[in-house]
């Protein structure tokens, strides 16, 4: 056992070897930029210093991420851009440690990868389950509803959530959407119209690329990368999901394994960020203060 002197000498040293990292904002992805809002954080020593024993001694912490703006813009150069890397970037920064994103295919591959050990955390957009809290920690961040995008020049007809009942939906499988969309086509059937059809995919740019191929006839994604998509490419359109039609305000999260230890540590971390207004910040930048949340929470959906 390390004897609590050891750590926190240990603890001092890497800390000054990555204060050179921090300075500019730690690495995520290859060539990618710093906190992109600008901001540099001084390393919070209480916290590098309650870092499990294997993220210290790698100075690391390994997120998996899919291609799913505007969590992650994958580059063709592999550089990831998006509120993932300015979080990310934050985190290392408070931290002490860099913060690397491993591009993976979807959700499954990011949390059986997670319990393999291949990756350390993986901030989603995944919703908070009890189910999955026997498993992972999560640190619930934001919320949103789920919308459904479709080119402006569609010939689908669609002009209300009503219009998708019977049409073919693109969404990434296993995804929360994919659940939100389960429920709208049960509302579609309760009310004599047509169920809708899943077109199931691996990440957010494979099912806008299915609607502008005409393989599916929307797109569905959280309602944050609904805002971003229409934002930042012209000719989409997009209608959300209410209450009625089955929808619920989901708890997005990142999630980390329960057994690595991690996970208090960067409930913690968001804590210092919500106190700081580095969240605020990121969320603003990214225009989506109307599903930001008052503050991070810990295993929200497990019942206390």
């Amino acid at each position: 056992m390390r004897s609590p002197l050891r750590r926190r000498s240990r603890s001092a040293l890497l800390v000054t070897a990555v204060l050179g990292l921090t300075a500019t904002g730690c690495t995520v992805g290859a060539g990618s930029p710093g906190l992109a809002t600008g901001t540099n954080l001084p390393v919070v020593r209480s916290l590098h210093e309650a870092l499990p024993q294997p993220i210290e001694d790698a100075g690391e912490i390994r997120f998996a991420g899919d291609s799913h703006p505007p969590y992650r813009t994958v580059a063709p150069d592999g550089t990831v851009t998006g509120i993932d890397a300015d979080f990310q970037a934050a985190i290392g920064q408070v931290l002490g440690v860099r913060t690397r994103t491993v591009v993976v295919a979807g959700l499954p591959a990011a949390l059986q990868g997670m319990q393999a050990g291949r990756y350390d955390a993986f901030n989603g957009p995944v919703k908070a389950t009890a189910e999955r809290e026997k498993q992972f920690d999560t640190i619930t961040w934001m919320t949103t509803r789920t919308a459904y995008v479709f080119p402006a020049d569609s010939t689908a007809g669609i002009a209300r959530v009503e219009d998708l009942c019977g049409k073919r939906i693109a969404v990434v499988t296993a995804s929360v959407v994919e659940e939100q969309l389960n429920k709208l086509s049960r509302f579609c059937t309760d009310s004599k119209r047509k169920a809708t059809r899943t077109v199931g995919l691996d990440d957010t740019n494979a099912t806008l690329l299915a609607t502008r191929s005409g393989r599916a006839d929307a797109a569905g994604m959280t309602e944050a990368a609904a805002i971003d998509v229409t934002q930042r490419q012209g000719g989409n359109k997009y209608v959300t999901q209410t209450e009625a039609q089955g929808a619920t305000k989901d708890d997005l999260a990142l999630y980390v394994p329960k057994s690595s230890g991690l996970g208090p540590v960067l409930q913690q971390v968001f804590e210092e960020l919500f106190e700081n207004g580095t969240y605020v910040g990121i969320m603003s930048r990214w225009g989506l203060t109307q599903v930001a949340v008052p503050k991070p929470v810990f295993n929200a959906a497990t019942p206390r």
